[in-house]
This record gives C-alpha cells, sequence and structure tokens, in this order.
C-alpha cells in the first residue's frame, strides 16, 4: 500500500524560511509527478508546486521565487524549501501525486504557521 510521510512544519516568523519533506513508500516514486498542496483554515486546498520525474517544476504564481520544489528519488522522497515565508503561507501542506492528486494518498500533512 501507498503512503506518504510529511514532515518539517513548524512556527516560523515572517520572512523566515523551513524546508518541507514527504516521503513516499510503497511505489515506483520515480516514474511520478509529485507535487505539494497547502490549505489554510477555511480555505479550499490548493496546489503550490509540481515537479516531473525529469525535475521539470511548476509554482503556483503566489510562491514563485520563494519556494523550490525538489526531489531525491533514491530516497523516495521530495522536498519543498520555503523562504521569505508570510503569514499568508500559513497553512497545512501535503504531498501527493501532481498535477491530479490520488485520492487514497492523502497523508496527515505538517503545519505551517506564520506569524510574529
Amino acid at each position: 500500500q501507498v503512503q506518504v510521510v510529511e514532515s518539517g512544519g513548524g512556527l516560523v516568523q515572517p520572512g523566515g524560511s523551513l524546508r518541507l519533506s514527504c516521503v513516499v513508500s510503497g511505489s515506483i516514486f520515480s516514474i511520478y509527478t509529485m507535487a505539494w498542496y497547502r490549505q489554510a483554515p477555511g480555505k479550499q486546498r490548493e496546489l503550490v508546486a509540481t515537479i516531473t520525474s525529469g525535475g521539470s517544476t511548476n509554482y503556483l504564481d503566489s510562491v514563485k521565487g520563494r519556494f523550490t520544489i525538489s526531489r531525491d528519488n533514491a530516497k523516495n522522497t521530495v522536498y519543498l524549501r520555503m523562504n521569505s515565508l508570510k503569514p499568508e503561507d500559513t497553512a497545512v501542506y501535503y504531498c501527493n501525486r501532481g498535477p491530479m492528486p490520488v485520492v487514497g494518498l492523502w497523508g496527515q500533512g505538517t503545519h505551517v504557521t506564520v506569524s510574529s
């Protein structure tokens, strides 16, 4: 059974940085496009960034230039480096396949709170 485990969230001040990690088990990870999503309180989940098996990336306009998605196929892991964080980045962050997520692949997510 394929599972994802996200980690790396926390409380950070505006302008700070975090690196999120997502370990994917039980699948041929390297062939899939992976993605990070987020859901802020009271809002719908949105696609933040995607990375193809070949390393091509795409980003939500509001995070371009601040966030970087990467992957390590040897470790079945996808990362999201977040710099210059803003209060509006506060959300629960999830990883899944992209750009269309798999319903049964949602993990518990990792909470990111940006506040002074």
